[in-house]
């Protein structure tokens, strides 16, 4: 299989690729992410306001860096997914997916005929315009396919899942799974926490990679220590958010403390 997702978790040796979560619709700031040196990143259509153009553009913003893109469709929708692979994307990854027959749709979505119900278009980015001699020949075997699993129904079958040829990984959504169990924003509740256990020790068993997301450094170091293949920490607009709001924090705190030091100052002189 000729996919650098896949080919970059097999030669990954024990550490987890770190990716990030592209939720700005912009092709420039995907350029930027792929230049802070990202091993992989996940342009989202599914929670993100995307759309093919947009998912064309940072495809092609990427593409010029060593990041390795994944395009999150935003439903298991034939359709979709075969635009999202016109304009180009290799790896794509399939939310809310509950069961064996679900994931076989979702691969079949990514194949040609006879294999799945991909359509033929001759003049794509994907085929290189038409220019790339075998590309009809190889592409169903290049298209990764990742499986997201954001319910316990979802780590239930994920056994029937892994047999399902054609998914590459499966990727665990820790926030909708909290939902799931009743305590939505606290992934590190204990119920949580066990579903997470069994999910991470299945796949283990089963040899397929699992990946997630963290909000911060501290919680990918702690996915990591769990078993967990491939890990994102945060997005570009909260890495972003987070980076504005520190700077504010420090110059008013900064301010703060300078004036209280001349106000002290100016007392102090005063007879």
């Amino acid at each position: 299989m000729n996919n650098p997702f896949t080919q970059m978790l097999r030669a990954s040796g024990g550490h987890p690729p770190i990716g990030t979560w592209l939720v700005s619709a912009s092709s420039i700031v995907a350029e930027a992410v792929g230049c802070a040196g990202f091993d992989w990143a996940v342009i989202d259509m599914e929670h993100g306001p995307s759309e093919v153009m947009d998912v064309m553009h940072m495809l092609q913003a990427l593409g010029g860096t060593k990041t390795i893109a994944i395009v999150r469709v935003p439903s298991n929708d034939a359709v979709v997914v075969k635009r999202v692979l016109d304009a180009g994307a290799g790896t794509v990854m399939f939310p809310f997916v509950h069961s064996a027959q679900a994931a076989r749709l979702a691969v079949a979505a990514t194949r040609f005929a006879p294999e799945g119900v991909r359509g033929v278009a001759s003049m794509s980015r994907a085929s290189r315009f038409g220019t790339s001699p075998n590309y009809f020949r190889t592409a169903n075997h290049d298209v990764a396919v990742i499986v997201e699993i954001e319910s316990v129904q979802a780590i239930e079958q994920l056994d029937a899942m892994a047999q399902v040829d054609g998914v590459d990984a499966f990727f665990l959504g820790m926030s909708d799974l909290s939902a799931a169990l009743g305590h939505a924003g606290r992934t590190n509740h204990p119920a949580v926490v066990e579903q997470m256990t069994r999910a991470v020790q299945r796949c283990k068993a089963l040899g397929k990679p699992i990946g997630t997301a963290a909000i911060t450094p501290q919680l990918a170091a702690q996915y990591r220590a769990a078993g967990f293949d491939f890990i994102a920490v945060a997005s570009d607009l909260g890495l972003m958010m987070s980076g504005a709001q520190g700077v504010l924090a420090a110059l008013r705190t900064a301010g703060d403390d300078h004036v209280h030091t001349l106000a002290s100052g100016t007392r102090t002189a005063t007879p």
